[in-house]
């Protein structure tokens, strides 16, 4: 195997591994019932992994399941979906979402989030930064 090919490897090998961090994340983003949801966060983020975007900024399991629980109070019969693709480099990546009307198909909430993942791919740290908010012009 040349360099390259193994370069490429390591790519597709980073590139799974950002796609399943982020697919459990959306999992536990939008788990509706309190055990679904607890093993969802579990399952997405490491034991003291936090959560931080302008309206939030939790630590550890229990605050993060508050966070997401307080998103389907605020918006109900809404799921988030990923915008896009997801980029990463090294433990990092990135990409954008939007909050989905499952009644009328809206998104009246959009952002982008970058996260931080362990050797295990949980996720240790997740920066949100709400691009689209009612209300907000």
């Amino acid at each position: 195997m040349s360099a390259t090919d193994r370069h490429d490897t390591d790519r597709r090998t980073d590139a799974d591994r950002y796609e399943d961090a982020v697919g459990r994340y959306f999992e536990a983003w939008n788990a509706r019932e309190p055990e679904a949801l607890a093993r969802a966060v579990t399952a997405a983020w490491a034991v003291d992994g936090t959560y931080t975007d302008p309206l939030a900024d939790v630590r550890g399991h229990e605050q993060i399941g508050a966070a997401v629980s307080a998103a389907h109070a605020a918006f109900p019969g809404c799921v988030f979906r990923l915008s896009g693709a997801v980029d990463g480099h090294h433990d990092t990546a990135r990409f954008s979402w939007e909050l989905v009307s499952e009644a009328d198909g809206g998104a009246p909430v959009a952002g982008s989030d970058v996260i931080t993942l362990d050797g295990e791919g949980r996720i240790t740290s997740v920066l949100g930064f709400l691009d689209r908010v009612p209300g907000t012009g």
